[in-house]
């Protein structure tokens, strides 16, 4: 038997990505995936081993790698460290929010799908988005403007639970609302005083 090439674990992808923005992510099948590749079906479940969930994943990592490559950027021109956290913050709310890719996940009906796929993958993409941010938490650490008792991986996932919560519970909060609120309750717990 083959091996799948990347190349043609990208079209699966890409075609998994179209289907899920065609039809929602609760009615696309690997057979709509397929044809949408122009694969046939057992070429798709060699290449996904994990099915849909591995699919939904694959596009939500994908979107994920994008969006840390924008905050990485951001990190290296801010310049405070509270800055870089309610703005980095506020920018990702944005980015999930207005990601096309990201919003048919975010719909009721895709719920229970995207919880499935994603329950086994939080340990890899909070590792993910720690190697993103990793070096410019020690440089703060160095520089004495992060509390020196905290690590990465806690932090990230601290903010990834915060940016998750402020996303699906919106409170109408306007930019400058959020900001006071990230400033008052989320800076003091990271940045050091």
């Amino acid at each position: 038997m083959a091996t799948t090439t990347d190349a043609t674990r990208e079209r699966i992808i890409d075609a998994a990505e179209e289907c899920f923005g065609r039809f929602g992510v609760a009615k696309t099948t690997v057979e709509d995936i397929a044809a949408a590749a122009k694969l046939s079906r057992a070429t798709v479940y060699r290449s996904i081993s994990g099915g849909r969930d591995e699919l939904i994943l694959a596009v939500v990592v994908r979107e994920l790698h994008r969006f840390l490559d924008r905050l990485a950027e951001r990190l290296r021109r801010e310049r405070s460290v509270p800055e870089a956290i309610v703005e980095g913050t506020l920018d990702a709310i944005e980015y999930v929010r207005s990601a096309p890719t990201i919003a048919h996940f975010l719909v009721p009906e895709a719920a229970g799908h995207m919880q499935a796929a994603v329950a086994g993958a939080a340990e890899p993409v909070l590792s993910l988005c720690c190697d993103y941010v990793r070096p410019y938490f020690e440089q703060a650490q160095r520089q004495r403007t992060l509390r020196p008792d905290i690590d990465v991986e806690g932090t990230v996932e601290f903010l990834f639970r915060i940016i998750t919560s402020l996303i699906v519970m919106d409170r109408d909060r306007d930019d400058d609302g959020l900001r006071r609120f990230l400033r008052t309750y989320v800076v003091p717990v990271i940045a050091a005083p």
